[in-house]
């Protein structure tokens, strides 16, 4: 990895040739990667930030490695306010690209309006309001500028939520994965699919990537992927084989992650996420009524304590 640039909890570093990821802290809650591809027509942004503060710094950091050059474009690798709920900061010029099921989920979510009571201390979102993509795709897309492209492309399946993103930009061999991939951070997959979540394992390595960038954690070489893929699908069956037996032994999810040993994944950020993950994979495998809220609720009460924010 090449130059960077950091101002309080964020870095932009050069990860190749005229593209930059931007990570923050330990990647849990809250504290999202992003990202920045230089164009001659224009560069291209890989996500915004969670609150004001956060985006502000990482444009601060965008406009110091180009500052003539306008965001002509700003993909959002899905939903989440973590990486959207700065998008209202960008020009009114920037064109924000998502799937069509992720302008859909965001515009039905509230978070931004009037945040749950789960986060401690709650996140500051400080002056952000809900800005939607202006444009969708459904399967794949590429955004041209001048002779840089960036592949935004859908698995086709639900995952980590129904409209995740991957951002490949093949000249520069960097995969941007957005949440369909953690590291060192543990996974979440309660608003998509456990077994999407697993085949998109595979669908990530196909790319011809040497640089990969995570939604959360630090930034991976070609090398270390394999090791992070398969960390990922044993966390993945993990959660499978704790649902399959709490079914079966008539658990709750709560009931069912109290149980559940986590072993070396008991040590990551956000361990609670086992049992949103689970309230998940209940759903998928039984008649189990997935009901957001009831799963943070459980969450904290597994935690023992609201979830732990820096933001």
């Amino acid at each position: 990895m090449s130059t960077q640039s950091e101002i309080g909890d964020g870095a932009l570093s050069e990860v190749a040739p005229r593209v930059w990821a931007w990570t923050q802290g330990d990647g849990s809650w809250w504290i999202n990667n992003a990202g920045l591809v230089a164009g001659d027509d224009g560069d291209i942004l890989i996500d915004t930030c969670a609150t004001e503060v956060r985006t502000r710094r990482l444009l601060e950091q965008v406009n110091a490695v180009r500052p003539e050059s306008p965001i002509r474009f700003a993909v959002n690798t899905h939903l989440h306010g973590d990486h959207t709920h700065g998008n209202s900061l960008l020009p009114s010029t920037t064109s924000i690209v998502g799937h069509s099921q992720m302008r859909a989920g965001l515009a039905e979510d509230t978070i931004i309006d009037a945040c749950p009571p789960f986060w401690s201390p709650p996140p500051d979102w400080g002056n952000v309001t809900k800005r939607l993509p202006s444009v969708t795709y459904e399967d794949r897309l590429v955004l041209h500028s001048g002779s840089t492209e960036v592949h935004v492309v859908h698995p086709g399946y639900a995952a980590h939520t129904t409209g995740d993103s991957v951002a490949f930009v093949p000249t520069a061999g960097v995969l941007f994965t957005g949440d369909l991939l953690f590291h060192d951070v543990t996974p979440l997959v309660f608003m998509g699919s456990l077994d999407g979540a697993l085949r998109c394992l595979d669908w990530m390595a196909e790319f011809d990537a040497s640089v990969i960038v995570p939604g959360h954690g630090e930034v991976l070489e070609r090398q270390e992927l394999q090791t992070v893929l398969e960390s990922h699908r044993n966390y993945y069956r993990l959660i499978q084989s704790a649902a399959e037996s709490g079914i079966a032994s008539g658990l709750s999810p709560l009931e069912a992650a109290k149980r559940t040993e986590l072993g070396d994944f008991a040590t990551l950020p956000d361990a609670e996420r086992v049992v949103l993950n689970l309230h998940r994979a209940y759903a998928e495998i039984s008649d189990w009524k997935f009901d957001l809220f009831a799963a943070f609720e459980d969450a904290v009460q597994y935690n023992q304590a609201l979830l732990a924010t820096s933001v």
